[in-house]
């Protein structure tokens, strides 16, 4: 009689750990890619990172040839990063590689651009960029080797920091909801006062024009 019972609790168990798996691999927040930039042009990318959430940023010039040591006198860059109200986060300039890492004091989309000055003739290359941010952005390894812990207590402790992002990603969400919703009773009833004072200039134009249509008729001596 307590087979059944304790093998549904493990299929939930199981379950339950496979949410949280998927939903672990569906909240990484880690991007890399290779921008191509050319001598005076400029390429942004933002991020929405929510408050106090960590985040960390790598960026390195591809060597067009990797036989030389150094990289042609072009390949220079200037990265900046500025937060959703436009305070610096970042700055560098005629770098070949570099890397960020802040904690996020504002809500929103984060910004990262990369200028390639001007150069005659112009000059073409690629930029690799990696940005991560929230549970993907703590460094894990040196985690495990300072606190001397094995792979899989990492692997709880990552899902615990999953955990606490999806609570706090929900708190968000709820909030942004309650916006919404502010923004449409706001809207419905500006909408409503609208049209209330469109029926009444109608209503009022209306009256006007019979009013003159009458003083019309009247001294016309056909009313």
């Amino acid at each position: 009689m307590n087979l059944l019972p304790s093998r549904c609790k493990t299929q939930m168990t199981t379950l339950r750990w496979v949410i949280i798996t998927v939903t672990m691999m569906m909240m990484r927040k880690g991007e890399s890619m290779r921008l191509d930039l050319e001598s005076g042009t400029t390429k942004c990318i933002s991020d929405d990172i929510k408050l106090n959430s960590l985040t960390v940023g790598t960026y390195s010039i591809v060597n067009p040839n990797e036989a030389a040591p150094h990289l042609p006198p072009s390949h220079k860059i200037f990265v900046t990063v500025t937060s959703p109200k436009g305070n610096s986060n970042h700055h560098a300039e005629n770098v070949e590689s570099g890397k960020f890492v802040f904690t996020a004091d504002e809500t929103g989309d984060y910004m990262t651009c990369f200028v390639a000055p001007g150069h005659r003739p112009p000059a073409k290359f690629a930029v690799d960029f990696e940005w991560k941010s929230g549970v993907e952005a703590k460094d894990w390894p040196n985690i495990a080797k300072r606190g001397q812990i094995n792979m899989l207590e990492v692997e709880v402790r990552k899902l615990l920091d999953v955990t606490d992002s999806i609570h706090d990603e929900m708190f968000h969400l709820r909030e942004r909801e309650r916006e919404m919703q502010e923004l449409n009773r706001s809207t419905n009833s500006r909408m409503a006062a609208l049209s209330l004072l469109s029926l009444v200039v109608t209503m009022s134009v209306a009256g006007l024009q019979l009013w003159h249509l009458k003083s019309f008729l009247e001294r016309k001596k056909l009313l």
